[in-house]
């Protein structure tokens, strides 16, 4: 264990720095919602940076961890990787200064200043992504001799992508509230800030577009988490090919789970009220997923009765 943590400790400086200062930032927000009995948009106004603050926790270790697995140090992508601590720093100050104001930090326009402090966080966000596509393009070129962990890495980066476009309705002209200043929503045929799920807040009387962004974004985690527990329970008895096949079924399957819940809340559908339509596209996206993991067993079963007579 001592020794993970030391290897852990020399993976890419800067994001493992921007995961120490996150955790830190995740204590003190842990402390304000306890502490500070302000409520903003329906839930303890400090849960939003400890949330940013989590998340990107995981995203910087995640992220340091796919960089260690190259076969060797790419400029590129470390520098990339360093423009993305850069935003994730500008992103989360500035949520904190819009708590510690008082007021909201999204889709806020209601001042010059709240414009501003909206428009620089797009504007990080978008230098981040690009960031994130050049790390996924550098993966797909560098290819990790690990052959499950390449199909787990390449797959999360791609669908962290998706879950980060799946974001964009919530600031488009159809999800204009009504409110002067304010541009956009998170939630869909009803106000923000109304009755949710707890801790995450997700809406339970209308659509919530963070719930397909959510799902989408820790696809970075799911899918090489995935591959891990394939190759300890399953190593043994299923080859590479068949593990690295497997993840390539769960991953479309994730996929297709983060549209059909992004698509469930455009619809102003909660989530746990899903209607008949939903149900049945949930139990197709079963059907299809444990078929084709099927296949891809049988397929891996014939060629080991082949190899082996």
């Amino acid at each position: 264990m001592r020794f993970e943590l030391r290897r852990a400790a020399h993976w890419h400086r800067p994001l493992m720095l921007l995961v120490a200062a996150m955790a830190a930032l995740a204590v003190v927000c842990a402390v304000g919602i306890v502490v500070d009995s302000r409520v903003l948009t329906g839930s303890p106004i400090w849960l939003k940076p400890f949330k940013f603050a989590v998340s990107f926790v995981l995203y910087g270790t995640t992220l340091a961890w796919m960089l260690s697995l190259l076969p060797r140090r790419i400029r590129v992508a470390e520098r990339a990787a360093t423009v993305i601590v850069a935003m994730a720093v500008i992103e989360t100050a500035l949520i904190v200064v819009q708590v510690a104001r008082g007021t909201t930090s999204h889709f806020n326009g209601t001042t010059p200043l709240n414009g501003i402090i909206f428009a620089a966080m797009g504007a990080s966000i978008m230098v981040l992504f690009v960031a994130h596509v050049i790390i996924g393009i550098v993966v797909l070129i560098r290819r990790i001799p690990d052959r499950v962990a390449a199909t787990a890495i390449s797959w999360g980066l791609g669908l962290s992508l998706l879950g980060m476009l799946v974001a964009v309705p919530m600031t488009l002209s159809v999800q204009d509230p009504g409110i002067e200043g304010i541009s956009g929503a998170h939630s869909v045929g009803v106000p923000d800030g109304g009755a949710g799920l707890p801790l995450v807040g997700w809406s339970t009387t209308g659509g919530d577009l963070r719930i397909g962004h959510f799902v989408g974004l820790h696809a970075l985690q799911a899918l090489p988490i995935l591959a891990i527990l394939l190759s300890r329970f399953l190593g043994r008895r299923l080859d590479e090919r068949t593990r690295a096949r497997l993840l390539v079924v769960a991953g479309a399957a994730y996929g297709v789970l983060t549209l059909l819940l992004t698509w469930q809340a455009l619809r102003g559908q909660p989530l746990l009220r899903p209607d008949a339509l939903t149900l049945a596209a949930v139990a197709a996206l079963v059907v299809a997923t444990a078929t084709a993991a099927g296949r891809v067993l049988a397929r891996g079963r014939r060629t080991e009765l082949t190899l082996a007579a």
